[in-house]
Formats: C-alpha cells, structure tokens, sequence
C-alpha cells in the first residue's frame, strides 16, 4: 500500500510539474510577445506614404500615371487624394490638378479626353491658370493623340520637358508651376513600346514623389 501510495504521490507532482512548466511557457511566450508589440518601433509614415519627410515650407506630393485603360491615375497632396478612381474624379486622357503654391489648397481638378475628345477646352483651361498655381497632370490610356502644339507649348511653359515627346498611350506624370523660371525636376515619362510595353498596348505605371516648395511672397 505504501509502494502504491508513493508511485501515485510521484505521479501527481509529476504531473504538477509538467503542468506548470506548460503554463510558465505559455505565459512567458504571451509576454515576450505582449513586450515585443509593446516596445517596437513602427517605421514613420509621411504624407502621401512618400519615403521621407519633407523640410518646412514644402509641399509633400505622390502621383501615378493610370494603368492601361482599367486603373486611373492617382495624385496626392499633403496627405490629401486630390484625384483617383476611387473619387471617381478621373478620365481618359490627361488629369490636371491645380493647388495653391501658397496654401497647398485645391484649386480645381479636370481631366481632357485627348483620344476622343476636343483639344479646345483643355487649351482654354491652360491658358487661364494663374502665376503661384502648383499644376499636377498624370495621363490615363492615351494623353497625347489630340495634342496640338499650342497645347504642348503651354505646358512646357508650366516647366515640363517631356511634353514634346508625349506621344500614343505614353505614361506621363508632371509636377511644375505657372510663372516656373527654370524646367521643373518632378517629371516621369515612359515611351509606350510594344518590345517592353508590361501591358498589351500600354506601358507600365509611372509614379512619382517629392516635396513642392512652397510659393514664398
């Protein structure tokens, strides 16, 4: 009796020890855990998810072309979406912007039909843009078929370079300003190439950040 009471004493702190040691392990996994989450450092986020801060007086901004004829274009600024698919605000062509280069507020947003639609309204838009006036333009499907040379002439005169070359189906993102002095350096072009084309007919996205200083008095 005193064997069997002794082997039943040893089973039972046996299993009081297992126990406790699942239990322990369990408890200290939760609190390496709880500890991990409670001490770790999340990576800063920045306005428009650019990839770093911009310096005071600037304006943070990120913009991508459309792809194909399915996604339209995206164009943020300071954290705000100006133009998207989902604001159901965009269109074939060419999608224009224009910001305050003061306040960083909206001034108007359009898009130009420039396969199927008239030239004639989007050179009237441009010619009524004001001196300070920050203008973002993206291109979903095909931004320069109805292109004249007035039309391409007043963009470049907004600091654009690549608007000469802008040609069918063409990816295009622009950042530049009325009353720019120099060419502006927020510009992304890729040619529409069956040969490296990442879709049938079009070339892949273009995206594009950077920080706009602001328009000083």
């Amino acid at each position: 009796m005193r064997v069997a009471g002794a082997a039943k004493l040893v089973v039972a702190v046996a299993v009081f020890l297992l126990t406790f040691y699942v239990i322990s392990q369990v408890f200290e996994i939760k609190m390496d855990a709880s500890l991990g989450s409670l001490f770790a450092t999340k990576p800063p986020r920045y306005k428009c998810g650019i990839s770093k801060a911009c310096p005071e007086k600037h304006f943070a901004f990120k913009m991508a072309s459309g792809a194909a004829n399915v996604v339209g274009p995206k164009i943020c600024l300071e954290d705000n979406v100006l133009m998207s698919g989902v604001k159901n605000n965009v269109g074939r062509g060419i999608n224009v912007a224009l910001v305050n280069g003061k306040t960083g507020d909206v001034i108007d947003t359009k898009y130009f039909d420039m396969w199927g639609g008239d030239v004639a309204p989007f050179i009237e838009f441009l010619k009524t843009i004001q001196d300070g006036t920050v203008v973002l333009m993206a291109t979903y499907d095909d931004g320069a078929t109805k292109l004249t040379e007035e039309a391409r002439r007043l963009i470049a005169e907004l600091g654009s370079t690549s608007i000469t070359s802008l040609g069918f189906r063409d990816n295009w993102v622009f950042c530049g300003g009325k009353g720019i002095k120099t060419k502006s350096p927020f510009e992304q072009h890729i040619k529409n190439n069956k040969d490296t084309n990442k879709y049938e007919g079009w070339p892949e996205v273009v995206e594009m950040e950077g920080c706009i200083p602001q328009k000083q008095d």
